[in-house]
Parts: structure tokens; C-alpha cells; sequence
């Protein structure tokens, strides 16, 4: 399903048979480099009282990947967010994001949490307080989407699939990785270097405060082979005011597609608050 908001363009996987009855809404978004596509395995999965809703974000997917940065940062991605939301009739939602999508939807419900009723962070963070890892960050990223302006899409992807955060994608077949690899190639250059350059987590330090006055139930999903981010979790857990943290088993960074039956269990156990 195609829509246009503000003169862009955003793809978006959802049974529009489904809008309107009643049924609770469950958005899912993709990390980066990744689209829409990524959340196929889940959608039959879940209990019939929810409408499960996939998008892709600016930059990614079948989405519009603009030239203009300023429609790749935290306040404009949160913006479209909500209009998307908004065009589907969604009152309160339940988000799911994975790493760069769990920022993206932290982000969203901090700034409305009167239109959040449950959140799913896979492998996510809040970003950085530090000054100078900030900007170390910030260089990176910026270094990272030159990389891509300068060798393309299809070298950039093959890099960043062997990067240390995505060592453990290698346990899975053969067949389903070069699938996840295909799928990553269908994005846009232009779309994921601005990407890292407006949305970069050295851009963000996202507030709770307010997020954090709704009590609103949290879960936190890990994988155990990805120490850096179990361990950032660990603690991240604790800044909020009902939040649990699951760990999932023989699993790193991208937890949903090393071990998604493990995955999908604690998606579920955690949907049962709204039964």
C-alpha cells in the first residue's frame, strides 16, 4: 500500500480490509538497510485481535528517498511517522522497532506517548549523551554515507554485511541470507546515505521523561551473542518506569531473522497484557 503525505511518497505493508474493526494496530519498522519486507515471517504469527502494520521509512524500501536532508531527521522521520498513523485512523498503537527503527519508534513515543499503548525495542538504544561520542558518531556515519556515494549500493551492502555487529548472520542458511542480502539491494543510495547522515544516533538523545509519567508497558529484546547491545540494554532497562528485557538465545544484532521462533515466543508472551 502506496500513500503520499507532503509530497512524499511511503510504502507501507498493512490489510486495509482489516482499517477500522477494532482490531489494535502493531507497527513493525525495519532497521537500516532494511524495508517493509523484513517483518513477512511475522504477520500469521500473531493473535487475530491485532493488525499487524509494516512501513518503510524515508530512504528506504519503496519509500521516497529525497535528496533533501532535512526529510531524514529524528523531528521530520517522527513527523511522517505520525501522519502515516494518522492517515490509517490509529488512535494508540503498538510499535516494534529493530535498531535504527527501534530508535525511530523511541523517539515517536516520546513525543506522543498519549498515542502509545505498548513498545517493542529490538536491539535498539536511545543515543548518545556524550559530547564527543557524538561527534565521533557523527564522523562516522558521515565517512560511512560517502561510502556509499563513492562505491554503490551493491559494494556498500556487501561491506556492511560483514561487519563485526553482523558476524553471527552467518549461522543462518545460505539461502536466507543471500534473500536478506537481495532485499537490502532493492533500497536506494541516495536514500540510505542520507539516511546515516540525518538519522545518525549521534543526533539523538532521546528525553523520557514524559514517555516515563504513562507507565507504558516496555519490551526489550536482545540477542545473547550481541554482548555490546545486551549489555547497553542491561542498564537501558532501568531508566524506565515498566519495562522487561528478554534475551534471546543463539541469536546477535538481528535477533527476528537469527532465531525468529524464539523471537516471535517473546513478541506473543508480551501481546498477552493486551488480551
Amino acid at each position: 500500500m502506496i500513500i503520499k503525505l507532503d509530497q512524499l511518497q511511503f510504502n507501507m505493508v498493512v490489510d486495509d480490509t482489516k482499517l477500522n474493526k477494532g482490531l489494535k494496530p502493531i507497527v513493525f519498522i525495519h532497521g537500516f538497510t532494511g524495508s517493509s519486507n523484513d517483518w513477512n515471517f511475522i504477520y500469521d504469527k500473531l493473535p487475530d485481535t491485532f493488525l499487524p502494520v509494516a512501513v518503510d521509512l524515508i530512504g528506504h524500501g519503496k519509500s521516497s528517498s529525497p535528496l533533501e536532508l532535512d526529510h531524514y531527521t529524528p523531528q521530520a522521520i517522527v513527523s511522517q511517522l505520525n501522519l502515516i498513523f494518522e492517515y490509517l485512523g490509529f488512535d494508540k498503537i503498538i510499535l516494534c522497532g529493530y535498531s535504527m527503527g527501534g530508535r525511530a519508534a523511541l523517539y515517536y513515543a516520546a513525543k506522543y506517548p498519549q498515542k502509545i499503548s505498548g513498545l517493542i525495542l529490538e536491539s535498539a538504544s536511545k543515543g548518545l549523551n556524550n559530547e564527543t561520542e557524538k561527534l565521533e558518531r557523527l564522523k562516522n556515519d558521515f565517512i560511512l554515507a560517502d561510502k556509499i556515494k563513492a562505491e554503490g549500493l551493491e559494494s556498500f551492502i556487501k561491506y556492511w554485511m560483514s561487519i563485526p555487529l553482523f558476524e553471527t548472520l552467518k549461522n543462518i542458511p545460505d539461502e536466507k541470507f543471500n534473500a536478506l542480502v537481495k532485499s537490502k539491494l532493492n533500497n536506494s543510495a541516495v536514500g540510505l546515505s542520507n539516511s546515516l547522515r540525518g538519522f545518525s544516533t549521534g543526533n539523538m538523545n532521546i528525553d523520557l521523561k514524559n514517555f516515563n509519567e504513562y507507565v507504558i508497558p516496555v519490551l526489550f529484546i536482545t540477542g545473547v551473542l550481541d554482548e555490546k547491545f545486551t549489555n547497553i540494554n542491561k542498564l537501558f532497562v532501568n531508566e524506565f518506569s515498566n519495562a522487561e528485557h528478554a534475551i534471546v538465545f543463539n541469536a546477535g544484532h538481528n535477533t527476528h531473522i537469527e532465531n525468529e521462533k524464539e523471537y516471535i515466543f517473546y513478541v506473543n508472551k508480551y501481546l498477552k497484557i493486551f488480551l
